[in-house]
């Protein structure tokens, strides 16, 4: 991966709509804030390399190369990625009584890991109305008040850099499938820092097909549902096409043609629905109402379900086949959305003459990637 500096990143994603808001490149200098969902330069920095850059997960990803660093194997051509093992999974009975999206098995996952010390901070994403806020837990039982889903970018990845700043060493972070690419960026130190130390010690991803625009959304929803609180929002399996959102009086029924204009146009790019890069992916099951779907892609991933499991924190059970393989066909149909997208616009595997790419990959493994998801179709 080449990397260039902020002001590059200023022309190539801030100002041209690409910016997702994960916050990847928030609290690593003064330079870059992040405001209900919008991330801005507010000084002028002319540094020719720098970690924002590096970090964000828009600018000269590089899929080969994450794969090797992250799991000493070249790019899979499976839609789901790398991965051990795909199994159905839910919050146990040491987790006790909470306000869980689907099975709560994230909220599980992370309170074990504080509570074992595998980690010694957890980086969570709260949430003030509609406007998610990234935050740190340090005791298991902190947890509870992070969980359920959020629907708008989140600048996550500003917890963890300030983590770091603060001195933890070993941290666990939730994510969704772009911000954990640029936690997977962070972890292959691509600044090539002498005595360079990963503080993650554990990733867990969301799945995510597509995030909306916290500025937008709240004009939205301020229009229906004028000073409301928004308790809860959730989109059901298809065919339902809606987000429900609850406030304490209402609940209201957005059809999703009505509000993906509020999609963020780097989410159109992304190739990632099951959040590849993490130890271990979440998401929730089309079927199987208070289960979720875990997909275990690491060895520390992989002990973590274990311990949990052996510990209570835990309850897992078979996979259905077809779960399996409606999940592989949604995953493709992603990839090749945005395959299709980033070559548009010619941000996949732009030639150094030409610009900067976005997406940089394989062509053997695009082609296949492609034609699986054009037969799944």
């Amino acid at each position: 991966m080449h990397v260039f500096g902020p002001n590059e990143l200023l022309a190539d994603v801030l100002n041209t709509g690409r910016c997702v808001g994960c916050g990847a490149c928030v609290n690593l200098c003064p330079y870059f804030k992040t405001y209900k969902g919008r991330t801005a330069m507010l000084f002028d920095c002319n540094r020719a390399t720098g970690r924002c850059y590096a970090f964000c997960p828009k600018t000269e990803v590089d899929l080969d190369e994450l794969s090797q660093i992250c799991r000493d194997t070249p790019y899979p051509e499976d839609p789901l990625g790398f991965y051990q093992e795909i199994i159905m999974a839910r919050a146990g009975a040491r987790v006790g009584e909470g306000e869980f999206q689907d099975g709560g098995t994230v909220s599980a996952l992370m309170m074990y890991a504080l509570d074992s010390s595998m980690i010694d901070a957890g980086i969570l994403t709260g949430r003030e109305g509609l406007i998610p806020l990234p935050g740190l837990a340090t005791r298991a039982d902190e947890v509870k008040s992070f969980s359920a889903s959020k629907y708008t970018a989140a600048p996550t990845l500003a917890a963890l850099n300030d983590s770091v700043n603060r001195g933890f060493q070993k941290v666990g972070v939730v994510g969704t499938p772009c911000q954990l690419t640029a936690v997977a960026q962070m972890r292959g130190n691509s600044m090539k820092e002498e005595g360079f130390a990963d503080p993650v010690a554990l990733s867990i991803g969301l799945f995510c097909t597509w995030a909306l625009d916290t500025r937008g959304l709240l004009a939205f929803i301020g229009k229906l549902a004028p000073g409301e609180t928004i308790r809860k929002m959730r989109v059901p399996p298809p065919p339902a096409g809606v987000l429900i959102v609850e406030t304490e009086t209402q609940q209201l029924k957005l059809p999703l043609d009505e509000i993906r204009a509020l999609v963020p146009a780097g989410c159109r790019l992304c190739p990632d629905m099951t959040a590849e890069w993490g130890d271990l992916s979440v998401g929730a099951m089309e079927d199987e109402t208070g289960w979720n779907t875990l997909i275990i892609r690491s060895e520390p991933g992989f002990r973590l379900v274990r311990k949990a499991v052996a510990a209570g924190f835990l309850e897992t059970a078979q996979y259905p086949e077809e779960s399996r393989r409606h999940l592989s066909e949604a995953a493709g149909l992603k990839k090749r959305r945005a395959l299709e997208e980033l070559g548009v616009c010619g941000l996949l595997n732009t030639a150094p003459e030409e610009g900067r790419a976005a997406l940089r990959l394989n062509r053997t493994v695009i082609e296949k990637l492609m034609n699986s998801a054009k037969e799944g179709a």
